[in-house]
């Protein structure tokens, strides 16, 4: 069976993956938050299930309510499919109330506001497929506990809700690998933390302990040749790291000169300063937000200033620049921004 799974980008919603992957291992896991993220994220899906025509899948949806009209459009989708041959099982797992039409009118649409999707997939996981052994459910089920009784807010249950609270900007805060470009990593990051968490649940003031200790379980996990270093620095050092695989696709190009482009970065003055020191055939480096905010980077190569204010009337220093498109439109996919930004590029050259 394969499985596609989406869930919201916020503890409850990376616990629920959490919980799938260690039972099936591997899977496709996708991250949205509410509006456009959520029906740009489920027509990518039902795109890459159109490829597997053969196989048996679970579709898995948490900690997300879709719409009326959204419930409408997937379950029309999915019986567009499997009337085509394709085997699928759609499954929603959600609580919040706000879902109360779509879960009355969908079978595959379940809702229950007393658990939080985490609690709710964890019993499904073992409801459905008997699912992990003793020693997972022993670390896995107070872990989840604990994102319960802070998503629900069950202050009276002091213990997994004080340490909830440390879960939940522990996760909240993972900022050192892009979500959006590294969306798997960024994934792997938090997952890897709330695992690593779980060995302080036992502990005396464990969610103290849990707290001093969050710094030092990233910079283990950012570490690639085992020395220690500034947590911005290990994390520019895993990011240039990163980008080698991925730079001639995002690479964009102005009178000659080569860039690279990423999206929703930010802070990118180390970053950006690492990958064009690590990377000579590099001119200049390009992050936009999804608001069209722009931050241009150089190593004196090329002057940034003089591009951004051509662009968009910005500018800044030869070196570290910036603007704002008002004309730009978000997106979660990125050749949709770097379709755009070469096009404003390449209007320079004209």
């Amino acid at each position: 069976m394969k499985l596609f799974h989406l869930s919201h980008t916020d503890l409850d919603g990376f616990s629920c993956q959490l919980i799938t992957k260690e039972y099936f291992k591997e899977g496709f896991f996708y991250n949205a938050n509410y509006g456009l993220e959520v029906k740009l994220s489920l027509k990518k899906i039902l795109e890459e299930i159109e490829a597997l025509k053969d196989e048996e899948i679970l579709f898995l949806i948490t900690d997300l309510n879709l719409t009326l009209q959204e419930a409408k459009d997937l379950n029309k989708s999915i019986e567009a499919l499997t009337a085509d041959g394709y085997n699928i099982k759609l499954q929603l797992l959600d609580h919040h109330a706000t879902g109360e039409k779509s879960a009355a009118k969908y079978d595959w649409y379940y809702l229950d506001i007393k658990r939080c999707a985490a609690k709710i997939t964890y019993d499904y996981m073992l409801e459905t497929y008997d699912a992990f052994d003793e020693e997972t459910r022993k670390w896995l089920k107070p872990l989840i506990d604990s994102v319960n009784a802070i998503d629900i807010w069950l202050d009276h249950e002091t213990q997994n809700f004080e340490f909830g609270k440390v879960l939940l900007t522990m996760i909240s805060k993972v900022r050192e690998i892009n979500n959006v470009l590294f969306a798997d990593l960024n994934r792997e990051f938090r997952l890897h933390l709330l695992k690593e968490a779980s060995s302080f649940l036992e502990k005396e003031n464990g969610n103290i302990l849990l707290d001093d200790s969050i710094h030092s379980l990233k910079k283990e996990f950012l570490k690639q040749d085992g020395i220690d270093d500034t947590i911005d620095n290990l994390a520019a050092k895993y990011l240039v790291h990163s980008l080698e695989g991925l730079k001639d696709e995002l690479t964009v190009t102005y009178k000659g000169h080569k860039g690279l482009l990423t999206y929703t970065l930010g802070s990118i003055s180390i970053p950006a300063n690492a990958f064009l020191k690590a990377n000579p055939d590099f001119d200049f480096f390009i992050d936009i937000s999804k608001k069209g905010n722009t931050s241009f980077r150089a190593d004196g190569k090329v002057d940034v200033s003089l591009i951004a204010q051509k662009l968009a009337n910005g500018g800044g220093h030869v070196n570290a620049s910036g603007c704002k498109f008002d004309d730009f439109k978000e997106t979660i996919n990125y050749n949709d921004v770097k379709k755009y930004i070469q096009g404003k590029l390449d209007s320079l050259s004209a």
